[in-house]
């Protein structure tokens, strides 16, 4: 299997280059391209994840449904796909960016996150089956059921996702997708 490559930026969010996944993420983890997916099935449910434990960065806490890097020239939608499909088995479609200009920091026990990280929300027709290097658990909920459930304990969610889903549902984004796939259901 190859090795996965980072696509690094500078401050404006533009490539510089690249670096193996493996070198990247450390005390000092410079700038570069991830994203987020929130995954709704036809009922409008959301499905949510709780990290593996043993993963390097934020390892056994909650997020979105998925996250990852999109390779060198690799269209975000397809790296959506491709980690999905991984991290739980599942196809999506309808993938949608939401917040095209996230990007957040986080620390969490000497390693750093420091991503332009694009946010996308998508619908997937298909029932989780977890790979446990990526995913300890999973779990359907209302994207209201989840908001409350990250406001009353924030210490077990990840960073990222507490910030993305404050601007997610400021800006009624989540509501209004929902909206559209069960229109379509």
């Amino acid at each position: 299997m190859d090795e996965e490559l980072v696509v690094l930026l500078d401050e404006d969010g533009h490539a510089t280059g690249t670096l193996p996944k493996r070198l990247t993420h450390h005390a000092d983890t410079p700038l570069h391209l991830g994203f987020s997916c929130y995954l709704l099935d036809p009922r409008g449910r959301l499905l949510v994840t709780r990290r593996a434990v043993a993963k390097a960065s934020f390892g056994g806490v909650w997020t979105n449904t998925v996250c990852g890097h999109p390779g060198p020239g690799e269209p975000h939608a397809q790296a959506v796909a491709r980690r999905a499909r991984f991290e739980l088995g599942v196809g999506v479609r309808s993938v949608t960016a939401a917040l095209p200009r996230f990007r957040y920091r986080a620390e969490q026990g000497g390693v750093v996150e420091n991503e332009w990280c694009p946010v996308y929300l998508a619908v997937t027709d298909d029932e989780p089956v977890r790979e446990p290097s990526e995913v300890e658990e999973h779990r359907w909920t209302t994207w209201e059921e989840f908001l409350a459930d990250s406001r009353a304990d924030p210490a077990t969610w990840s960073p990222w996702c507490l910030e993305q889903s404050a601007q997610l549902e400021s800006a009624g984004l989540v509501t209004a997708f929902r909206a559209q796939v069960l229109a379509a259901a």
